[in-house]
């Protein structure tokens, strides 16, 4: 019999680091959660990042909003993957929540963004966008690599059905 993993949630512009037996969760509204798992090093991490303000506002997408998104970006993958230039075992998933219809200038720079610079890593990122006017549940567990995504109200019942990516 396999033991429930324990889970931490991590919060809009955060992110948080985990090895075995612990799962990462976070609730995406107009945000983007990118999972990353080193199985060399036995861990792995989620980065939660909002695609809109408080309130409904999509961020201005000046160079500072960029900037502070690579910044933040480069700390995570630093934390996650280390110094070592090897990417073998390495997974990635963005997922991408958005209202916004097909095009959306926010989520859409923030994803490729994201890609364009784990691709000069040579590291291939899956990407799922879901265009849902609910809250997107994203959980990842870094040591079987397995991500599954739901809506809020899935998530809470434990007879629904998840996707699993």
């Amino acid at each position: 019999m396999r033991a429930e993993l324990s889970e931490i949630e991590v919060d809009a512009d955060d992110f948080r680091l985990t090895g075995a037996g612990t799962r990462l969760t976070a609730s995406l509204e107009e945000a983007l959660a990118l999972c990353l798992g080193d199985e060399r090093r036995g861990l792995g991490g989620l980065l939660h990042l909002r695609c809109h303000h408080p309130g409904g506002r999509p961020p201005e997408l000046t160079d500072n909003t960029l900037s502070a998104v690579l910044v933040a970006l480069g700390r995570f993958k630093r934390a996650v993957l280390g110094a070592a230039p090897r990417r073998e075992g390495v997974t990635a998933h963005l997922v991408v929540q958005t209202r916004a219809p097909e095009g959306s200038a926010c989520s859409a720079s923030l994803a490729d963004l994201v890609r364009a610079d784990l691709a000069d890593e040579g590291i291939d990122c899956s990407l799922h966008v879901l265009r849902r006017n609910a809250t997107v549940c994203v959980r990842f567990d870094p040591a079987a690599g397995r991500l599954w995504v739901a809506g809020a109200d899935e998530a809470r019942s434990p007879s629904a059905q998840r996707q699993r990516l």
